[in-house]
């Protein structure tokens, strides 16, 4: 099946997503996401359905699908009536009018039901261009939204007030008023909800903004002479050279070729202080250059790039929708058919059974049309959901999917890999003991030895070490797990490498290297990998909460328990292979739900069968595809606030939820029975919109450590 992915105009709140989502499955198509605050579908296509027909049907619901290839979202025509917020200006004023005659003191020309008849029809006109175009075509399409109960509240009103000024009935049966209320207010509750939800995108739209800027390419005349002309990051391409001054932005992923800068990255990581760059280290597009000027050769473009992998995984995760939004949505989908039946039989019982007047029982009918709000219901998850994961983006945690948002709740184990995940992975000697000769020639023939290898520990050495005067050696071979032999111009011969080489001479086989001279033991050094900063801290917080932790490595048990005992990690698996990582996962979950933290290659069988799998972004490619929640900042410094923001959003979700249903169980009843005017149920029914998007962005300023 085919994956489609566009971008829908028009679409501005829940009902509109919601309309969407019901067409399309409706129409047979598999695994449809619709997210209204970034304007993305994406489904499954079937056999039997064209993309073309699909796009037609969308359009026939009100809204514009964008033509695949287009990247940003299509912007409306600037018309008066562009948003809710001028509908809201252009009816209050009429409103306002038309509520005068209301007041104690009578205004005697607006007593005349004429007038307020040519007063309310602006109003109704500009209310029916939007609610009602929207109601016949979800109702066109078998697919009735909120719109139908508002246009059918306000259109109640006003037919049931016309027919009273034709008939000239009297003032009593003239309600304009009603219908331009419910109108005018609900604009208002559409557009704060739109502003409120909009705000959650605010972080998204800072990464968007970065995409697109200009680069100094790096090209070479016919004379190879070295030229540098601006062009649009969109036009480069792997291979490319470009140049990189103080204050400009990285264009796209990149490796330094020439020089060295301080670059901020704090909008890919959550990081405010600078990071030193130089000769070999990558760039992220996006990031700002602070201090310095560098050449790079571009490594990815466009969709390829780390900075349009975030954006995506944060939009996928926003159209995802969590094991609680199941039984809202059930419920969503046969909301409004259920508010109509119940407004026309709290019109027949009200009339007939309870002996109220027609004028009332249709009042308190409309009321009970108006101030339904399945909105509440659909806004809950997506709202909490938007703002969880652009907190998270900002601070430099993304989620692939939203359920892990909700899984972190149960998590009550985590399990670390060692190197490279607690550790650096940078390896330091912490020890040197010579034997008969000085530690400075020690160091020299050991720096002389381990230049010629590519081994981790050898690359440590020549990097630490900084030998003026090494060693010429007369021949130099490379034993495989052995270590480094040589002979210098006099015929001795040296040896560098594990126990093994040594165990015949020390009964002390703990050490990282040994060093022989014609088979005598010269000395041996201690390596040890760094504890990264934040690993202490990390570890004292899952314990705080009664998080269990495990340290689970395939490196030595003395090395592990070392760093276990380092960090107050009770429990650990040492010198485990990948499959017996996998295996001690699998077990682990059966007991209690468990995350996993690993970078390397060997973590990622472990990392997808984990509850949670959670990766570094200088992971390998593997581990990070493998796990759920990459942390793109260096080190688990956030981890943390992933379970923090994991538990909390859905803690959020949950109160959202819950005040939709409260609402909605509450007030339709009020409203049948009499309490609730029916301009007072359009207030409330904005209004409970208003609560949830409050609620939702609560979780961008929240504690949730």
């Amino acid at each position: 099946m085919e994956k489609v992915e566009w971008k829908v105009d028009g679409m501005d709140c829940t009902n509109c997503a919601l309309t969407i989502t019901k067409y399309l499955q409706k129409e047979g198509v598999k695994d449809v996401k619709v997210n209204f605050i970034g304007g993305d579908v994406s489904f499954e296509l079937v056999e039997n359905k064209s993309k073309e027909q699909l796009s037609k049907g969308i359009e026939n619901l009100g809204y514009k699908v964008q033509a695949e290839h287009h990247a940003t979202a299509i912007k409306p025509k600037r018309t008066f009536f562009n948003n809710h917020l001028q509908r809201f200006l252009f009816c209050l004023p009429f409103t306002l009018v038309l509520m005068l005659h209301m007041l104690p003191w009578h205004i005697h020309f607006l007593m005349n039901p004429w007038i307020q008849l040519a007063i309310c029809l602006p109003v109704y006109f500009v209310g029916m261009g939007y609610f009602g175009v929207s109601a016949i075509k979800s109702l066109r399409g078998g697919i009735p939204n909120m719109n139908v109960l508002i246009a059918m509240g306000a259109t109640a009103a006003f037919v049931y007030s016309l027919i009273g000024t034709l008939g000239n009935f009297g003032m009593d049966y003239v309600f304009y008023e009603t219908t331009a209320t419910i109108i005018t207010l609900v604009f208002l509750g559409e557009w704060v909800e739109h502003k409120s939800v909009q705000s959650t995108q605010e972080e998204l739209n800072k990464l968007s903004a970065q995409q697109k800027v200009m680069a100094n390419m790096i090209a070479f005349d016919d004379e190879h002479k070295e030229q540098i002309f601006p062009v649009e990051n969109t036009q480069l391409r792997v291979g490319d050279l470009v140049l990189i001054k103080s204050g400009e932005q990285v264009p796209a992923d990149c490796k330094i070729l020439w020089g060295d800068a301080q670059l901020n990255e704090a909008l890919l990581t959550g990081e405010s202080l600078p990071v030193h760059k130089q000769k070999k280290d990558t760039l992220i597009g996006g990031s700002m250059v602070m201090d310095g000027t560098i050449k790079a050769q571009v490594t990815a473009t466009g969709k390829d790039t780390v900075l349009s992998n975030i954006l995506q995984l944060v939009k996928q995760a926003q159209t995802e929708k969590p094991p609680i939004q199941q039984l809202a949505d059930k419920i969503s989908a046969v909301f409004v058919p259920a508010v109509i039946g119940i407004a026309v039989l709290t019109f027949l019982l009200n009339y007939f059974a309870f002996g109220v007047d027609g004028t009332n029982a249709l009042m308190r009918s409309i009321a009970v049309l108006v101030i339904s709000c399945p909105c509440a219901m659909g806004l809950a998850t997506p709202a909490a959901i938007a703002v969880g994961l652009g907190r998270a983006a900002k601070n430099g945690i993304l989620f692939r999917d939203a359920k892990s948002l909700e899984l972190f709740k149960d998590i009550r184990t985590v399990v670390f890999d060692k190197t490279g995940t607690l550790t650096k992975g940078n390896l330091l000697v912490t020890a040197i003991h010579s034997v008969g000769i000085s530690e400075e020639t020690f160091k020299q023939l050991v720096f002389s030895l381990e230049k010629y290898s590519n081994h981790p520990i050898a690359k440590a050495i020549s990097a630490s070490w900084k030998i003026n005067n090494p060693v010429q050696w007369k021949k130099v071979d490379e034993i495989k797990g052995m270590g480094i032999q040589a002979t210098d111009a006099d015929g001795n011969e040296y040896v560098l490498g594990s126990y093994k080489i040594a165990a015949t001479l020390t009964t002390e086989d703990t050490h990282t290297a040994y060093l022989l001279k014609n088979n005598e033991l010269l000395g041996w050094f201690d390596m040890e990998d760094e504890i990264r900063p934040e690993s202490a801290g990390v570890i004292s917080y899952l314990k705080s909460k009664n998080i269990t932790t495990v340290l689970l490595s395939g490196d030595s048990a003395a090395r592990t328990k070392k760093i276990a005992d380092a960090l107050g990690i009770e429990k650990i698996y040492a010198e485990k292979t990948p499959e017996e990582k996998l295996q001690i996962i699998e077990k682990l979950n059966s007991v209690s739900p468990t995350a996993m933290v690993g970078d390397g290659i060997n973590d990622a069988p472990a990392l997808a069968k984990a509850t949670i799998g959670i990766s570094m972004s200088e992971a390998t490619q593997l581990a990070v595809q493998s796990a759920q929640v990459v942390l793109t900042s260096k080190g688990i410094s956030h981890l943390p606030l992933a379970l923090g923001l994991g538990k909390h959003t859905f803690t959020t979700i949950k109160q959202n939820l819950f005040w939709a249903f409260i609402y909605n169980i509450v007030a339709i009843p009020v409203a049948a029975i009499g309490l609730l005017h029916p301009g007072i149920a359009a207030l409330a029914m904005g209004f409970s919109d208003v609560v949830l998007a409050v609620n939702s962005i609560r979780l961008k300023f929240k504690n949730v450590l």
